[in-house]
């Protein structure tokens, strides 16, 4: 029997997620802190470590700029200009993040 894969599931809405809340934060950079609680409080279980690997993964699909990771104890990200594409579906979104259907 095939389940569903919960946690994946999870990672990727938890991708989507991010991306909305960077773009509503544009074009300013958003501070982990504020994306950490804009999802804990849409009910997605997530720690700041788990935020952090998700905010790597976008980085290195060149969805989002981090700034502070090496240099700072507090991260904060801004979408790319192909964050922006995804967010607005102007581009077709690739397997690993959880974008829902466009709504004509």
């Amino acid at each position: 029997m095939h389940g569903i894969d919960l946690e994946k599931a999870q990672r990727e809405k938890t991708r989507w997620r991010i991306l909305k809340v960077l773009d509503a934060g544009r074009p300013a950079p958003v501070a982990e802190d504020l994306i950490l609680q804009v999802l804990q409080d849409t009910a997605l279980p997530i720690t700041l470590a788990a935020l952090r690997r998700e905010l790597d993964y976008l980085e290195d699909r060149k969805l989002v700029i981090l700034h502070g990771r090496r240099t700072s104890p507090v991260w904060s990200a801004e979408l790319t200009h192909y964050g922006v594409d995804i967010v607005e579906y102007t581009v077709e979104c690739f397997p690993g993040i959880a974008r829902p259907p466009k709504w004509d």
